[in-house]
């Protein structure tokens, strides 16, 4: 049996695959955090609901919507989650095809911070420049 931190993770990424952004809201404290590493057009700390759909929204837009990003695993406890995936997508010639690692903070069965890394953070920054 899953603990349900992970199971939390697995729901939201599987709203975030189908581009449920109502869904996917419903798994976020109201004040979440997320925290994009790098010097992108995406880069930054984006604070409240509403400023990581925007992020979101604009990962899509510079996509084409071709964005996407596949789970690998989830390891969680009652506090944190982490989480294994590889995105893709292309862009303006460019093809993004990175492993990435997330570290949530969990509060009250809800993400309240999100930490994205990314294993090549030049060739991701390059991609969203």
């Amino acid at each position: 049996m899953a603990h349900p931190n992970e199971d939390l993770v697995r729901e939201a990424f599987a709203a975030f695959g189908r581009g449920d952004m109502d869904a996917l809201r419903k798994f976020w404290a109201e004040d979440i955090r997320y925290h994009v590493p790098g010097r992108s057009l995406i880069s930054g700390d984006h604070e409240g609901a509403e400023q990581v759909l925007q992020m979101f929204a604009r990962v899509f837009e510079l996509t084409g919507g071709t964005f996407s990003a596949e789970l690998h695993d989830v390891v969680a406890n009652d506090e944190h989650a982490v989480a294994l995936f590889t995105v893709r997508g292309e862009r303006a010639g460019k093809q993004l095809n990175d492993k990435a690692v997330q570290t949530y903070h969990i509060r009250d069965g809800k993400t309240s911070e999100v930490w994205h890394q990314s294993t090549d953070l030049y060739a991701a920054d390059e991609f969203f420049s």
